[in-house]
């Protein structure tokens, strides 16, 4: 396999693979002509290598992991707010985003744009493509295991399965065809999605070789897949499926806990130790100033800013904190992260989504809910020993929450380590000030489904709330 994303494909079928959807007819699946055009020019295992890239490269869209997904996941939380510097992601912390919301349709949109270049893969007969027969069940393996992640990160978004007061069943839905006639899916329930979400994961494992999978760290691997069912079970609080998969990364002997003095370079060399997968950034394609790191720290942009909450839980010697050059404070006394996703010259930098700390720390909450708190607590000890922080004397919820908060802060794992766990969620002023505090459960912690979404598709129900 190569080892390396080429993000500019030189392959005419590229213009055929990452078409635009126009309307929302096309969002979820494509036109007649474009189907025919997908029926007629995929005939290599290189062809369907151009599909992949073409899923990966959407996956860094600024509406999906380029930006937009991850913020999504701290600017709603006690980790970080939008201070409306340049006006982005008011509606986000506010948490007064509607069905007509750029961010909420935008998201929507991008991730069923991914969802299809799985599919298209996915349908492919690996046996009438010219090449390696193992190489293309890969390949379409790691669409199995994007399909996944794609549908996942839906229903945590619109899905309203930790919702009270509403029919808390209602998912997304799952595409799992790209077909022209089939234009308005309902939605499936959250029991379906999720059961289809480890039905695609094992799929994609068993189609998968680990003597095939890449070392970049840039495409999905069969380890991704195992980090991938880990984070969903825990998700869900199905523990035993979650010490399964993580168990599964850990025995593989591939992946190791940075240690303190290599913190650090997780976020700005790629392909480290302890990365499972990330995301390839390139000058040519790189989201430059509509990024994480302007986002973050930009002086015409920086509107996501940390809480003071956030820089006071880190231990003086914590090189996650500010010990460690992590998290600073700016000129104008705004707490900034500062390490992760650091910009340079040429926005050429990885976005890691599966660390290995994050299984260890879902290995050790899955421990806990099993009973077996003598080895929850030594993994759960194992990230602060690697990172000169102060360990733990006794496993619990609050333990495993709060090592997680600093281990994944500004990676955008608090606001569902917050939701699935029953706790309220503060909200702020653009100042940082506490405005208000909304109770578990809240309608708001689901997005409304997209209203160009529900003019024009008769199968689709909005959101309790909206």
């Amino acid at each position: 396999m190569k080892s390396t994303i080429k993000l500019l494909i030189s392959l005419g079928l590229v213009m055929i693979f990452l078409f635009t959807a126009c309307n929302q007819e096309n969002l979820l699946e494509p036109t007649l002509s474009t189907s025919k055009s997908f029926e007629t020019g995929i005939n290599t295992v290189e062809d369907l290598y151009a599909l992949l890239i073409g899923a990966l490269d959407r996956m860094t869209g600024v509406a999906y992991y380029g930006r937009n997904v991850i913020i999504y996941g701290e600017a709603r939380t006690d980790n970080a707010f939008s201070n409306g510097n340049s006006g982005r992601f008011m509606t986000i912390s506010q948490r007064s985003y509607t069905p007509d919301d750029g961010y909420v349709s935008g998201t929507w949109a991008q991730i069923y744009r991914v969802i299809a270049n799985a599919n298209i893969m996915i349908a492919q007969d690996p046996t009438k493509l010219e090449g390696d027969q193992d190489l293309a069940n890969h390949y379409i393996g790691e669409a199995y295991i994007i399909r996944a992640l794609a549908h996942f990160d839906l229903l945590r978004l619109y899905g309203q399965q930790f919702i009270n007061g509403a029919d808390n069943t209602l998912g997304i839905p799952y595409v799992t065809e790209y077909k022209g006639e089939d234009l308005t899916p309902a939605r499936n329930t959250v029991d379906e999605v999720k059961q289809q979400i480890y039905k695609d994961i094992d799929m994609g494992l068993s189609l998968m070789k680990e003597d095939l999978n890449d070392d970049s760290k840039e495409f999905i691997t069969t380890w991704t897949g195992y980090a991938l069912k880990a984070r969903v079970a825990v998700y869900f609080g199905d523990w035993q499926i979650a010490k399964d998969a993580a168990e599964a990364v850990i025995n593989s002997g591939q992946f190791s806990i940075a240690d303190a003095n290599d913190y650090a370079a997780t976020f700005s060399d790629k392909g480290t130790d302890n990365v499972i997968f990330e995301l390839a950034g390139r000058p040519q394609d790189n989201q430059g100033i509509n990024g994480l790191s302007y986002i973050y720290r930009g002086h015409n942009y920086g509107d996501i800013q940390g809480t003071q909450d956030l820089y006071n839980i880190f231990d003086t010697t914590d090189v996650r904190g500010p010990a460690g050059g992590m998290i600073g404070i700016d000129g104008s006394g705004r707490v900034r992260n500062i390490g992760k996703y650091p910009t340079n010259q040429n926005f050429d930098y990885d976005i890691p989504l599966f660390r290995y700390e994050e299984v260890i720390l879902n290995y050790a909450e899955a421990l806990y809910h099993l009973g077996d708190n003598t080895n929850a607590l030594t993994y759960l000890n194992m990230i602060p020993q690697h990172r000169n922080a102060t360990t733990y004397t006794a496993v619990n919820e609050d333990n495993i929450l709060l090592e997680r908060r600093k281990e994944l802060c500004f990676e955008g794992f608090r606001f569902d380590d917050l939701v699935r766990t029953g706790h309220s969620l503060p909200v702020y002023n653009s100042a940082g000030l506490l405005d208000h505090t909304l109770a578990p459960g809240d309608y708001r912690d689901a997005f409304p489904i997209p209203q160009n979404e529900l003019n024009a598709n008769k199968n689709m129900v909005q959101n309790y709330g909206y």
